[in-house]
């Protein structure tokens, strides 16, 4: 039998549900602090400078729905400073419920363009180089960042903690999600997480990403929510009582680490996966067939090997397909 007859394309992924209401975020676009769609918010007393960040991709409108919600609330902090984000708003406005995959971005990923390198080249532009340029004076300032995303397949949440020791010990302050994912990033550019000093390991300031679930499940509101909630009371900028308490969900009793090993990045569109994969399948031995790239298998290359964010979604040359993962035992 060949791998045609046996491997599933884009034809036949699944078509989720939109669960969730794009709230209309333009009147917001005035913002407070002189950048379209960004508040910023100053106790006046000593603290951290705290962000949390939005729609970095135009279809995760779960991170936009507890952003709106914050800044309708009136939430300001005890102590430091707080900034509340918009980000790829271009990208959001453009959302189609008909096409939903399609308001990912405008002209380029904005979570692969954050080097100081690219966002400098003023020989480069796109849309979200321009937004990352407007947005960059203020995220220099941000000690504690919290990126809110959501993913393309129904998988459990993952904290994206990046490779650094400081990231995986955040990570398990923040004691939510119980996934953890510790990784290197995209060969096809540096994450927002990852940018400037939340990737250098001799600096103070941190970052997590937190993949709430899957685009548009109701659900991945509830996580936004339940992790917005708690980084904020980690880093002192509110106290438990600040926010409803349905904001708080209960901890999973306990966590599960996965070191990233390698990225499966597709060289063509000859991709296809062995099977209906959403992420966190765990093989128990080394060998296993789990795609067909170019006509070759793709084989798990440990044992308890962990397929992180698999999709091909977004399938075409140079982008990461699923990363390969060891469980941490």
């Amino acid at each position: 039998m060949n791998n045609e007859s046996l491997t599933p394309n884009k034809d036949t992924l699944p078509d989720y549900p939109i669960e969730i209401e794009f709230p209309d975020i333009t009147p917001y676009e005035k913002g407070n602090s002189g950048i379209p769609y960004l508040y910023t918010f100053d106790s006046g007393a000593a603290g951290p400078h705290v962000m949390i960040n939005s729609i970095i991709h135009g279809n995760e409108v779960c991170g936009a729905i507890v952003v709106k919600e914050l800044i309708d609330m009136g939430l300001t902090p005890r102590q430091g400073k707080l900034t509340l984000a918009f980000s790829n708003v271009a990208a959001y406005l453009t959302f189609d419920p008909q096409n939903p995959d399609k308001s990912r971005f405008v002209d380029q990923d904005m979570n692969r363009v954050w080097t100081k390198a690219i966002i400098e080249d003023l020989t480069k532009d796109s849309s979200e180089l321009r937004r990352a340029r407007e947005m960059r004076p203020v995220i220099d300032e941000v000690d504690f960042l919290l990126d809110l995303h959501s993913m393309h397949e129904k998988c459990s949440p993952l904290c994206v903690c990046g490779p650094l020791d400081k990231g995986l010990e955040l990570a398990k302050q923040q004691a939510s999600p119980a996934w953890v994912i510790r990784d290197e990033g995209h060969p096809e550019g540096c994450r927002l997480r990852d940018y400037a000093d939340f990737g250098d390991s001799s600096s103070d300031k941190n970052a997590l990403l937190v993949e709430c679930g899957q685009h548009w499940e109701s659900s991945a509101v509830t996580v936004a929510r339940d992790v917005t909630a708690r980084f904020l009371v980690l880093h002192g900028v509110i106290e438990q009582d600040d926010l409803p308490s349905y904001w708080f969900q209960p901890l999973e009793p306990t966590m599960n680490i996965v070191k990233v090993t390698e990225p499966v990045v597709a060289t063509s569109m000859d991709f296809r996966f062995a099977d209906q994969y959403t992420g966190l399948e765990t093989f128990s031995e080394a060998g296993n067939v789990i795609a067909w790239s170019d006509g070759l298998p793709v084989k798990t290359p440990y044992a308890n090997c962990v397929l992180v964010m698999p999709s091909i979604r977004q399938l075409r040359p140079g982008v990461t397909v699923v990363r390969l993962g060891e469980l941490c035992i």
